[in-house]
């Protein structure tokens, strides 16, 4: 019996390293298993006995491309932990500053990793040489995005301003309004980006997902809401250990989450669509409609599309913020110290993020637990490739390789912060 083993050193244009298994016996998928093997970072344990003042600040150094979102769960459960309130002007500062990592993370998801995909090159660097102002559009869009973050949070990569209670510094509104023009540019540019991708081609592939995503009654969720599905999940935040578990498997340094009785889900901008579609401001829903994009969409191929349109969301949401901000009498309020737990979702540009602290009678964080987006989508990414590779099976196996890296990066893996990709190795017995 003769075997045929592919290896790819590592998948490009995903965050992290890892690898993926894939054997065939004929036409029929045996096994897949998505291999992340990078050590695990043990910012959990890192956590343990530090004030937990300092928890934004260590947790930002999980993800340089989505620190906010880490961010602000901490911050978000630590308030909720001690019975904080925000002034709503620093809640609006805390949207605006998710805006932009939106913004940054979206556009050099939808152009520099996926995009490639789609239109056949190895990289963008390659599809640059034909698609000059498609890339430049790309790198002036994540720009803006990273700007916005600048402003509010001090610095784009590991934001230093944010802070239990609110910020430690809160921009004028004049610094804000130097921002319109560009986020202007930046709607019509996602827009654009929205129509462009809706031309690729999508395979015929659909799966019965449940989805899973915040859901805030008046807003397009960022950090705020119940934790719901729409196959009947609707929770507080408190209780998701209540209905989630994490597993661990021999070939994964990252756990695998899943619903308790139910399985894999899927977290991230496909779930929020669905789930969150008539919350989106009207010139996002009007581009989804020229796009022909409907709720449900249950192709997970056509996310790059929905990740365009939360594009054009974020740029009208940071411009409505900037239009009502008047700044706040303080850049934050006065936090207690006592001993208590918290917990917090918000949703990182790849999906809902979870974090549980228990801080002691001195401040301390005694524990700490922290579920990514992507560990959350670990397993659901093998059951989308248990599906999808029999459609495939037939081609040359150097084709299988792109359609599979290609089934993967749907959902824009951070495989550092799950762990934390891809050797490819397809074995394939007669």
């Amino acid at each position: 019996m003769t075997s045929k083993t592919i290896r790819v050193d590592y998948l490009a244009r995903v965050e992290g390293e890892g690898a993926l298994q894939v054997k065939l016996r004929g036409d029929r998928v045996e096994d897949v298993k998505l291999k992340i093997f990078e050590p695990p970072r043990m910012f959990e344990a890192f956590l343990r006995g530090r004030h937990f003042l300092e928890a934004p600040d260590i947790t930002a150094r999980i993800c340089g491309i989505c620190p906010i979102a880490y961010q602000m769960s901490a911050v978000h459960a630590m308030e909720r932990a001690l019975g904080v309130t925000v002034d709503p002007a620093i809640r609006l500062l805390r949207r605006l500053i998710y805006c932009g990592e939106w913004i940054e993370s979206h556009a050099l998801h939808v152009y520099m990793l996926h995009a490639p995909d789609f239109l056949g090159y190895q990289d963008a660097l390659e599809m640059a040489r034909d698609h000059k102002e498609a890339v430049e559009q790309a790198l002036r869009l994540k720009k803006i995005g990273n700007y916005l973050m600048i402003v509010l949070g001090g610095r784009e990569i590991h934001p230093i301003s944010v802070c239990v209670g609110g910020f430690y510094r809160v921009p004028p509104r004049s610094e804000l309004l130097a921002l319109v023009e560009d986020l202007k540019w930046a709607l019509d540019a996602s827009i654009a980006t929205a129509r462009l991708v809706n031309g690729f081609e999508f395979p015929d592939f659909e799966q019965d997902y449940e989805f899973v995503a915040l859901s805030h009654p008046d807003e397009y969720p960022f950090n705020e809401g119940r934790v719901v599905s729409n196959k009947g999940l609707d929770i507080d935040v408190s209780e998701f250990e209540e209905h989630f578990f994490e597993q661990h498997v021999r070939h994964s340094n990252a756990l695998q989450s899943q619903l308790r009785k139910r399985g894999s889900y899927l977290v991230g901008p496909l779930a929020r669509f669905n789930l969150n579609y008539a919350k989106l401001p009207e010139i996002a829903r009007q581009t989804a409609s020229d796009c022909k994009l409907a709720v449900p969409c249950l192709n997970p191929f056509r996310s790059i599309v929905v990740r365009a349109i939360e594009l054009v969301f974020s740029c009208e949401e940071a411009l409505r913020i900037i239009a009502e901000y008047e700044p706040p009498a303080a850049p934050r309020v006065e936090v207690p110290v006592r001993a208590a737990t918290g917990h917090a979702a918000t949703e990182a540009p790849r999906g809902l993020l979870y974090h549980r602290y228990q801080i002691d009678e001195r401040g301390l964080i005694r524990s700490a637990r922290i579920v990514p987006p992507t560990s959350q989508n670990q397993k659901r990414i093998e059951e989308d490739l248990w599906y999808f590779v029999p459609q495939i099976a037939t081609q040359p196996v150097e084709q299988i390789t792109l359609r599979c890296e290609q089934a993967v990066r749907n959902y824009d893996p951070c495989i550092s912060c799950a762990t934390h990709f891809l050797r490819l190795e397809i074995e394939r017995e007669p």
